[in-house]
């Protein structure tokens, strides 16, 4: 009876053992095992970051294929870490927001997603502009975002108030009508001073002055990559004027009139005018690209097409210049800032087309944006991970090419569009 208990107890002890065994095998195994696939997540971590080493900064030698583009700009990607003197190489430009105290944290949502994606490798200057001063908090914050210096200026009211010559009874028929038929910010006086504001004062304000180039920036948008380069450097480098990402359909609502005083102006001064190297084709013409014919029917020549303006990078001379100046005083001589809604992206987007050669306009198709409701997404998967991007080319919001976009018939009518190719 002992013995069989002893017995019992023997193997049960062996067994014991084995599991014992078996159990320190496993975890070792899996241990090892782990180790080994960490190591090897390691290793292609390491692979993925080097892999774009070529493409964040330029090796004159090194004969990358470049991305799909229309920039070409690689000579100007710099290391700024390892820059020492990146400061005396910045562009004399300025970051321009039109903002409200209230917007704070729009604002601020703004700046941070900038800063991050561009201006802290740069550290350029930040400019406020408000039609009532900034409040403390407002400044306090928006200089702790920043990495530059930050400058606050009143607009003059001559220069953002309704003018004494606007017809009131006409103004107040029209606001009402508009906001009957809910057309968008119809109803709202502020809102038609703020797009006369940027249509044709903006730049004449006294922080401005010294600068040549501006970069626009809306409270609440999101910049969805790092920049691969200094945009302000590839204007001047590759003589730009104007440079935008997102183009679309404006709503014909607002501009009923805008096209007649348009053509009226073309009448006028038609020595302002080059078709021969211009963009007027792009803003009229209105035929099959690829399969797709504009969504939108336009009562006039102008297609609707225009450049959305609430991110703009462009070059401050060209809007104080003499050409641009009396196209936009003649556009307000109509009234049309008040009587109807007319806005700044297509009277911006128009004076371009028509006053700048075409090949001075550049799309920056690297850089990711949005806001609300659409956004902009490179569609390059390579370009994506080479600059960190954190968005879906896929999704309803990415207007690039959907039907609502007049992009690809910029790539008809305008500078064209550049596919990938090796240096």
């Amino acid at each position: 009876m002992h013995k069989g208990l002893a017995l019992v107890e023997s193997l049960a002890l062996c067994f014991f053992a084995v599991y014992l065994l078996q159990l320190g095998w496993s975890v070792l195994s899996c241990s090892w095992q782990a180790k080994q696939q960490s190591g090897e997540y390691i290793r292609r971590s390491y692979d993925v970051v080097h892999k774009f080493d070529g493409m964040r900064r330029f090796d004159d030698f090194s004969g990358f294929p470049k991305l799909s583009t229309n920039t070409y700009v690689d000579n100007v990607l710099v290391n700024i870490d390892n820059d020492q003197n990146f400061k005396n190489a910045r562009e004399n430009a300025t970051l321009l927001m039109l903002v409200r105290n209230r917007e704070l944290e729009g604002a601020l949502k703004s700046m941070r997603s900038l800063e991050d994606r561009f201006n802290r490798q740069y550290q350029y200057d930040w400019t406020f502009l408000n039609d009532v001063p900034f409040d403390n908090d407002f400044i306090e914050a928006t200089t702790a975002m920043a990495s530059g210096k930050t400058q606050y200026g009143l607009i003059p009211s001559e220069e953002w108030d309704r003018p004494d010559w606007i017809n009131e009874t006409v103004f107040e028929t029209s606001l009402q009508l508009m906001n009957e038929k809910g057309v968008i910010y119809g109803g709202s006086k502020s809102y038609r001073n703020m797009c006369r504001f940027n249509s044709g004062y903006f730049f004449r304000q006294e922080l401005l002055l010294n600068y040549d180039y501006y970069f626009r920036v809306e409270p609440d948008v999101e910049y969805f990559c790092d920049f691969p380069y200094d945009p302000f450097k590839v204007m001047r480098e590759q003589r730009k004027k104007y440079g935008f990402v997102i183009s679309m359909y404006e709503y014909e609502d607002t501009i009923p009139t805008l096209w007649d005083a348009v053509e009226e102006f073309m009448e006028e001064y038609p020595e302002l005018i080059d078709f021969d190297t211009n963009s007027f084709d792009f803003i009229t013409d209105s035929g099959l690209v690829g399969k797709n014919t504009p969504i939108i029917d336009s009562n006039s020549r102008y297609n609707l097409c225009h450049f959305w303006s609430n991110f703009e990078i462009a070059d401050l001379r060209f809007f104080r210049s003499e050409r641009y100046i009396k196209f936009f005083e003649f556009l307000d001589s109509k009234g049309g800032f008040y009587y109807e809604r007319w806005g700044d992206a297509p009277v911006h987007s128009i004076g371009v087309a028509l006053l700048m050669r075409r090949d001075e306009i550049i799309h920056f198709d690297e850089l990711g944006y949005y806001h609300i409701p659409f956004s902009t997404c490179p569609s390059s998967n390579l370009m994506r991970i080479a600059q960190r991007c954190v968005c879906d080319p896929d999704i309803d919001e990415n207007i690039d090419v959907r039907l609502n976009s007049c992009l690809m018939r910029w790539w008809k009518n305008g500078s064209g569009k550049f596919f990938m190719k090796h240096t």
